[in-house]
């Protein structure tokens, strides 16, 4: 049985993909790369919960592929251009065809499957940049697109008949409804996250990642994961301020700390875990516990605990903290709308 690679995101267009190759009777492995900048995975970098469910579905395995330093250092200084926000898109798909392409000499496959929709993508599914995607990736003619097969020119496995291309398809747009369709007539009725979805092509979030870049271009996976929760402040002494939105981000933030890094949560009320990075400078750790008491609801004045994370003993405590004026919070508030020179609502 001839054996290929699928690049499954969890979306649908990739799901799809999958399914149309295993009903010309090819073993489908399906391969899925986690990141930092994935909204599949708000809270681990286990694997995308989304990529296991459609896995399922399709009764394939999945290998989930853990994006590290080298991909990090990719996002920091991509070789082609950037979207609208810090989204290297076609260096990132260069990445994974790449690694896609390890995995399918590994096993033995013959090519590799995608859902890639010709246009569906302003930046990497438009034919010109599939090409140079295709090319840089050092898998030419090995990338078969069954969703829209009929634009394209054939693959190599489709010349060779090791698929048949007359069961393609010729989709192209961005309009899901051809995909959905297709789903209902396929029997694939439970499908996650449609569209996909990338953090950085999130204004907010990629306001953070610059911003990250500009102050500490050294950073690491740890730093970019933190870029996920909470609200980023930049105090005057350049300490990092991460102040947790919701209950469900304190432990995030406070599992992330390292060595050196300040964490304080209050004492006596419910309210965000804060964490601080940086040289630390004198009265940082006061500005931090005042940022805390400013986004703890219904206090005036609270206690804060402040530890230093990897030093155990160092615990003290800070009485009636007050809020920090608002023009001080706006003023640090790392944001897109701060980036434009408008006055952010924190």
């Amino acid at each position: 049985m001839t054996k290929a690679v699928l690049l499954l995101s969890g979306g649908l267009d990739s799901t799809l993909a999958g399914k149309m190759l295993l009903n010309q009777g090819i073993e489908v492995n399906a391969i899925n790369f986690t990141s930092p900048f994935c909204k599949c995975t708000p809270s681990s970098m286990v694997g995308c919960s989304a990529a296991q469910k459609a896995a399922e579905q399709l009764g394939v395995n999945v290998k989930v592929v853990a994006s590290g330093q080298e991909y990090l250092e990719i996002v920091k200084h991509p070789r082609f251009y950037r979207g609208s926000g810090m989204n290297p898109c076609l260096d990132c798909r260069i990445f994974s065809f790449k690694r896609a392409g390890e995995y399918m000499k590994e096993i033995g496959a013959a090519f590799l499957i995608t859902g890639e929709v010709l246009g569906e993508r302003p930046m990497s599914q438009k034919r010109k940049a599939m090409e140079i995607i295709e090319r840089e990736s050092g898998y030419q003619g090995l990338i078969v697109r069954p969703l829209s097969a009929q634009h394209l020119e054939p693959s190599e496995p489709e010349k060779q008949g090791l698929v048949d291309r007359s069961k393609f398809l010729d989709i192209r747009g961005r309009s899901r409804k051809p995909q959905m369709a297709l789903a209902e007539e396929l029997g694939l009725n439970d499908y996650l996250c449609p569209a996909g979805g990338c953090l950085l092509t999130d204004k907010e979030f990629a306001a953070k990642l610059r911003e990250l870049l500009e102050q500490n271009p050294g950073f690491d996976l740890n730093d970019a994961n933190l870029l996920r929760f909470g609200r980023h402040f930049r105090l005057p002494s350049g300490t990092k301020a991460v102040v947790g939105r919701r209950e469900a981000e304190n432990g995030p933030i406070e599992g992330l700390a390292r060595d050196g890094d300040l964490v304080l949560a209050p004492e006596s009320v419910p309210g965000p875990s804060v964490l601080l990075r940086g040289e630390h400078a004198v009265g940082d750790a006061a500005i931090g516990a005042r940022l805390l008491v400013s986004y703890t609801k219904k206090v005036d004045a609270a206690d804060v605990r402040v530890a230093q994370h990897g030093k155990s003993a160092s615990v003290d405590a800070m009485r009636d903290v007050n809020p920090l004026d608002e023009a001080d919070r706006k003023a640090w508030l790392i944001s897109a709308a701060t980036e434009r020179g408008a006055g952010p609502s924190p």
